[in-house]
């Protein structure tokens, strides 16, 4: 058992480290992104009772509209939702790269207990392939996500709002080409592979879009407090 919860957490632990340790400014508290990473793990039993119930009681038959549409839908919202309520407009949240730190903690915290209960159903031989898929695609959903929050936190009124909207719909739409692509069957691998690079390279030029917005936004503070003790 511990051998299986260790390959199921680790993949998740290293990406949020990854991710943790490319910040170049103050690093964030260690506590809110467990707590972020909590609030993900949570979501994940409400979120597999309400997919469990839709596929027993067949209320939506289509494959495609199941799993790639509603399932993605259902995933992205209640992340983004607990983004938004729990940490959005937390005192901690002070640096749009912050949001790519609550992004990644929310989504990994969910795809963890999600890779736990799945190796306990079915094993540790796909062990490697979910920590190159399911996980690591979660987690660059959840760069996406938080990059737009970072960017609405910092935002005028009326941008942040586009922002906010934004935040649900780009990694919405990833989850879903995702999903849509595990449903063709015997060519899955070969359409795989392109769109994890692209979101990989989509996902890390977010990283380094939101350290440029960091750094501006830290110099304009410290431009800021020079006029004023001027």
């Amino acid at each position: 058992m511990f051998i299986l919860l260790s390959v199921a957490i680790a993949p998740a632990l290293a990406l949020l480290s990854y991710f943790y340790l490319r910040k170049e400014i103050a690093k964030e508290p260690s506590r809110l992104l467990l707590h972020t990473f909590i609030y993900g793990a949570i979501l994940t039993f409400p979120i597999l009772f309400i997919q469990h119930v839709i596929q027993e009681e067949q209320v939506i038959s289509g494959l495609f509209v199941r799993n790639a549409l509603f399932s993605s839908t259902l995933e992205e919202f209640f992340k983004w939702l607990a983004l938004l309520v729990a940490i959005y407009k937390h005192v901690e949240f002070d640096d749009p790269y912050d949001g790519i730190l609550y992004g990644a903690s929310v989504s990994l915290g969910f795809a963890t207990v999600e890779n736990i209960l799945f190796l306990l159903n079915f094993g540790m031989h796909d062990a490697f392939m979910r920590a190159l898929l399911p996980v690591s695609s979660h987690a660059l959903f959840g760069v996406v996500m938080g990059y737009y929050l970072g960017r609405a936190k910092f935002s005028t009124l009326n941008k942040s709002r586009y922002e906010i909207t934004y935040a649900l719909a780009a990694p919405l739409v990833l989850h879903i080409i995702y999903n849509s692509i595990l449903i063709f069957t015997g060519f899955e691998l070969i359409l795989m592979v392109p769109f994890m690079l692209f979101l990989w390279v989509f996902g890390l030029s977010k990283v380094k879009k939101a350290h440029i917005l960091s750094h501006k936004r830290r110099y304009e503070h410290h431009e800021y407090f020079i006029r004023e003790e001027i």
